[in-house]
């Protein structure tokens, strides 16, 4: 079972991010019901494993705090291939990602080292974008780089399924943990 681990985004937020995404001039947007901030990304786990990992995540204690969306960028190494919205640095947010990460190692996941840069999706591009699409890309960056949304509480996390088809992703949850 695919599987990954996150923050849901409260409906203010999926809002003001919409907002970004209907200004946005190319690119394929993101379903805003499928919003999220994602902690570990776990990728295919038979279910005992994901059974474990559900005894380890119902262990992890932290006070609830708050977050707030800022600005955007994109990833792609030659051309953007991902527009996201960025995450007001929070050490407890960082907390939080550490101890998923260290459940998931319990219960006998693996999961890939790679620096912890907390986003949303908000849209995909094509591999390949024309000139005129780059340049309104980059206009539309300088005008919405610094974006934020209202600040949130984070109150929970959420364990995952994700079930590919041919629309894209669908995101299942199969539990939430109360912080």
């Amino acid at each position: 079972m695919r599987a990954f681990v996150a923050v849901d985004l409260p409906f203010a937020v999926q809002e003001a991010l919409e907002t970004v995404q209907e200004r946005l001039p190319v690119g394929r947007p993101t379903d805003p019901e499928q919003f999220h901030l994602t902690l570990a990304f776990l990728d295919d786990q038979p279910g005992d494993v994901l059974e474990e990992l559900h005894h380890e995540l119902e262990r992890v204690k932290l006070p609830r705090f708050a977050l707030q969306m800022r600005g955007l960028g994109t990833f792609g190494k030659h051309e953007p291939r991902v527009l996201w919205a960025g995450v007001e640095p929070e050490p407890a947010l960082k907390e939080l990602r550490g101890k998923v990460r260290s459940a998931a190692r319990v219960a006998g996941i693996e999961l890939s080292r790679e620096r912890f840069r907390p986003h949303v999706t908000l849209a995909r591009f094509d591999e390949r974008m024309e000139p005129d699409e780059l340049e309104k890309l980059r206009r539309f960056l300088e005008i919405w780089e610094t974006f934020p949304s209202p600040p949130f509480e984070v109150t929970e996390f959420v364990l995952y399924r994700s079930i590919l088809g041919k629309g894209g992703a669908v995101h299942e949850a199969l539990a939430e943990y109360p912080l």
